[in-house]
């Protein structure tokens, strides 16, 4: 496990990212895990008959790996989920990778507050867009 930022080594602009390729597995065991068995995830047969003609991954998979920034790199381990805005603007598909970024845009230290723009990105195309709000650990405790 890396060390984090504390909210007094945290600078607007700073930005840190996670990739991950989608598979099969993936989406499967999200569906077991959260409950969501909509069929347009997991039955090719049913996602024919939608306007993506294919199975998608769940949206809420692809914003976890925002989380993942937030709590392995910025700001890291100690990172607390206050709040989160999420626009689905495209699907994921199996074989896609997802790129989450999230970019520091303002500090509160004296409430050990970020605020952070989030966004996944496949290729060019902006799969989700958002904003986040994180409690950050302090040196002074």
């Amino acid at each position: 496990m890396s060390e984090g930022y504390f909210i007094e080594d945290l600078k607007t602009g700073q930005s840190a990212s996670f990739a991950k390729t989608v598979s099969e597995a993936d989406i499967v065991l999200f569906a077991g895990v959260s409950g969501d068995t909509n069929p347009v995830h997991l039955d090719q047969s049913f996602a024919e008959k939608t306007p993506f003609k294919t199975r998608i991954a769940h949206g809420m998979l692809s914003a976890g790996f925002i989380s993942t920034v937030f709590g392995t790199k910025l700001p890291g381990p100690g990172a607390i989920y206050m709040s989160q805005t999420l626009r689905f603007k495209a699907p994921v598909r199996i074989g896609d990778t997802v790129v989450a970024t999230c970019t520091v845009t303002e500090i509160i230290p004296e409430k050990r507050r970020a605020n952070f723009s989030t966004v996944c990105k496949v290729g060019d195309t902006v799969v989700i867009d958002g904003e986040a709000t994180i409690m950050v650990p302090s040196r002074n405790k």
